[in-house]
């Protein structure tokens, strides 16, 4: 007999309306997708920060306790995609978990940026559990400055 998951019937109906919603040209972040429920398949998680100055875009993403080798960063034009997995600790090494509160599983996070960006000189650093991606400005995209001709 096979059990009955209400969390598995609302994501794949979240799913759906996503879909409807992108079919559209729509897209609105959806609370499902935010890790509030651990180990229910990839989410917009984890959090974020976007920043720019005049040449570059700087992406923020914490991700504490996952292999920075196990990244995943990819530019195209103007989005950048993060994608990655952290795994369950200790789950397996004990006897029995008592809590498992931390989000844990797959991740991907795609980002778009008002311009385009020079994916060739893009890189990342990763300090202390926060990844820093730095998404240079492509040249055409950077503002220019126009003399006034006097007549």
């Amino acid at each position: 007999m096979a059990r009955w998951d209400p969390w598995q019937e609302m994501e794949a109906l979240r799913r759906e309306i996503d879909r409807a919603f992108e079919s559209a040209g729509l897209r609105f972040p959806s609370l499902l997708r935010t890790g509030l429920w651990p180990g229910r398949g990839e989410r917009g998680h984890p959090p974020v920060n976007v920043y720019e100055d005049k040449d570059a875009f700087y992406v923020e993403v914490l991700v504490p306790g996952v292999d920075p080798n196990s990244v995943n960063i990819t530019a195209l034009r103007n989005s950048v995609t993060i994608s990655g997995e952290k795994g369950r600790g200790l789950v397996g090494k004990s006897e029995a978990v008592h809590r498992e509160e931390r989000t844990t599983g797959k991740f991907s996070r795609r980002i778009e940026l008002p311009v385009d960006v020079d994916e060739s000189k893009a890189k990342a650093e990763y300090k202390n559990g926060v990844l820093l991606v730095t998404l240079p400005k492509a040249e055409q995209a950077k503002p220019k400055a126009i003399a006034v001709q006097v007549g």
